[in-house]
């Protein structure tokens, strides 16, 4: 029989039908017993009457019943106005067991502060019935369906590249060294290398989701040794400034649709406001972005920092762009070229890139790519991997458009706007203490 959703359960009153779901809740008076049943869209209450002889043997049944045990039950939807919740109850004629959960669960799935993150994260199956947990994921999962719906819409290709690679991606360092037979390869950093190759074959717009990993040895409320990024490359650009436009859209459109969908909900559970940008994103110089905020806020640091945006910095970056342009989003441009990849391109030796900062948060690299072959060369070089890079640099020997892009943690971007950390954020989080489950 096909299942019948609870959020469904508004067409079938009066009807003798199958549901199926968790037990949430079990209360057994004198005359009554009374169940909650769970399922993915929504709860419903089950409505046993002792006196009944007919029921003698469900009775019975509820009498041992566990919570969190799965159940399947026939019977008839009613009208009751006096059921709070959603004024209808199920009067079953049938009850079938359908899995036993042992009588106590390691952890509160009602109370989410009732133990530490690190131990329900521990039992993490249980974790996710929590309301709370349980809608990050759904919220999440239409988040990446509307940006897949934008980069569709934008003629884009979906890519899938390989996350075994033969040589270390990017920088060289923090990747993860897998034996791979009899000899070393890596996890990918990032699908960075073959998007660009993508774009050498002619594919003029791609984008990919998929795991990328990173061997950090950070313990912060927002690093990861593994996440799930949204890459987009897209080629026949004129400069950074169309990269910059093209996500500034990108998100614009993500964060409309979750507002019409999730905003309620959003505002309910998390304390939190889903808001969509009504201007562009104010874009800043790292130097004058410094400036600014020694200016407002007394923010000072040595100047060997500021070759870089500090964790704090990043979290003034926000202050400032709310209190100058009301933006949640600030783009932030022209770091010096020992900070950036060196596949960037440059201008006057200046990194055509940026970073987005978005409430307080680096959420984005972008810029536009190196695509001339003997340019190219010279920068690995300059960088000590052109050995390393051998087969990437081939890519650019025949011939390869003007082209840029960016990459988006999906985690991150999930944990900002829910206001939740990183481990929250991730269906399994990965970090260098944790492995399982």
């Amino acid at each position: 029989m096909k299942k019948i959703y609870f959020k469904d359960l508004e067409n079938y009153f009066d009807k003798e039908i199958e549901i199926s779901g968790f037990v949430e809740n079990i209360r057994n008076i004198k005359w009554v017993q009374f169940l909650v049943l769970r399922d993915s869209t929504g709860k419903v209450q089950v409505t046993i009457e002792k006196s009944d002889e007919n029921n003698a043997e469900m009775v019975e049944l509820v009498n041992n019943l566990t919570i969190e045990s799965t159940i399947k039950v026939t019977g008839t939807l009613k009208k009751n106005e006096n059921v709070r919740l959603r004024g209808m109850e199920f009067i079953p004629t049938k009850i079938e067991v359908t899995s036993e959960s042992d009588a106590e669960l390691p952890i509160n799935i009602h109370d989410k502060d009732a133990q530490l993150l690190d131990q329900r994260l521990d039992y993490r199956w249980l974790d996710l019935r929590n309301e709370y947990n349980f809608n990050i994921f759904k919220i999440q999962s239409d988040m990446t369906r509307f940006m897949r719906e934008f980069m569709y819409s934008k003629d884009f290709t979906e890519i899938h590249t390989p996350k075994l690679i033969g040589a270390a991606s990017e920088s060289g360092s923090e990747v993860f060294e897998v034996k791979y037979f009899d000899r070393k390869a890596y996890l990918a950093q990032s699908p960075q290398f073959y998007k660009q190759m993508a774009i050498a074959s002619g594919y003029d717009k791609v984008f990919e989701v998929a795991p990328v990993f990173r061997a950090e040895n950070s313990n912060t409320s927002r690093h990861t040794t593994e996440f799930t990024g949204f890459d987009v490359e897209f080629a026949y650009i004129d400069s950074y400034q169309d990269v910059m436009d093209f996500e500034e859209e990108l998100l614009t459109y993500t964060l409309e649709k979750l507002h019409d969908k999730y905003n309620d909900l959003v505002k309910k559970l998390y304390n939190e406001e889903i808001v969509v940008p009504k201007n562009k994103f104010p874009r800043i110089k790292l130097s004058d972005l410094y400036d600014e905020l020694e200016k407002r806020y007394d923010y000072k640091v040595e100047e060997s920092e500021k070759n870089d945006l500090t964790t704090e910095g990043e979290k003034l970056a926000y202050r400032y762009a709310m209190d100058e342009f009301n933006s949640e989003f600030i783009f932030v441009t022209d770091f010096p070229k020992d900070k950036r990849a060196f596949y960037h391109m440059r201008k006057d030796d200046i990194p055509e890139g940026y970073d987005l900062i978005y409430k307080g948060v680096e959420i984005t690299t972008g810029a536009e790519r190196e695509h001339r072959y003997d340019v190219l060369v010279k920068q690995a070089k300059e960088k000590g991997l052109d050995k390393d890079v051998e087969f990437y640099l081939e890519f650019f020997k025949y011939g390869c458009p003007p082209h840029g892009g960016f990459g988006l943690g999906i985690d991150r971007l999930t944990m900002l706007i829910l206001g939740i950390s990183i481990k929250e954020a991730m269906l399994l989080f990965r970090g260098p203490n944790r492995l399982n489950p």
